[in-house]
């Protein structure tokens, strides 16, 4: 009877191992520091929001940093259970179910400290030389507009010491990837910008969850029920000071 209590007791461990590595869910994202980053602490911001709210949730997950073009491709075909960052598209719906927002991209300019420049509408903005990153799109209105000086430049780093140096008047970048940045620049360049208050454009940041993960809708509840959570207990806000938000 006590061999027979055993290998029950076996048989049983062997079935909740295997339910646990089952329900252990594939993230991806792509390289986009400081949210997703093989390299950082727990992946990035974003991907140790994500996990921790998933785990809280009751789901062990993995992450995967590959091109943007292979998440999502991965999301559609089931390669992958969870996209990390994804702003709402209508065309994604048919790849996967959107979470509710988690962050906010806010792209925000960035002019000297000493510059008299206000924002409210770009047209404000038309006398002044503005550094882009060359092959960047930070919105619609603004990447149309074709009355702008933008000057391209490979990196937001070099926009960012061009405007400390006088060399142009502004540049912009979402708000959390400019402060990851500029906490790398010397307190020279750190010192002598500042943001414009007023947002260029704000984007939500949501999971997108894979339409062939059979629990989909259960994840994003369990997701989203969560985060609010988080956001009430102080752990989300610990999380942000803990990536230097």
């Amino acid at each position: 009877m006590l061999r027979l209590h055993r290998a029950l007791a076996l048989i049983g461990l062997l079935l909740l191992t295997q339910s646990a590595a089952a329900e252990k869910l594939r993230l991806v994202a792509d390289l986009w520091p400081p949210f997703t980053d093989a390299t950082l602490v727990n992946g990035g911001l974003a991907t140790d929001i994500v996990s921790t709210a998933l785990a809280r949730a009751g789901y062990a997950s993995d992450f995967e940093q590959v091109p943007w073009a292979r998440a999502l491709l991965g999301i559609g075909e089931g390669r992958y259970d969870v996209l990390v960052n994804a702003w709402y598209t209508e065309d994604r719906t048919r790849l996967g179910q959107f979470s509710g927002e988690y962050l906010v991209n806010r792209v925000r300019f960035l002019k000297r400290k000493d510059a008299p420049i206000e924002f409210n509408n770009l047209q404000q903005l038309h006398m002044y030389p503005i550094a882009v990153v060359r092959g960047y799109a930070y919105s619609p209105v603004f990447d149309e507009d074709a009355s702008l000086q933008k000057v391209p430049v490979h990196s937001f780093s070099m926009a960012v010491r061009m405007v400390a140096a006088d060399r142009v008047k502004l540049t912009l970048e979402d708000e959390y990837v400019a402060r990851y940045y500029l906490a790398r620049e010397s307190a020279k360049v750190r010192n002598a910008v500042e943001f414009l208050p007023k947002p260029l454009s704000e984007n939500s940041l949501h999971i997108l969850v894979s339409l062939k993960n059979p629990q989909h809708e259960q994840i994003v509840a369990g997701f989203d029920r969560e985060i609010a959570e988080m956001k009430a207990d102080g752990s989300y806000a610990r999380l942000l000071k803990q990536h230097g938000m």
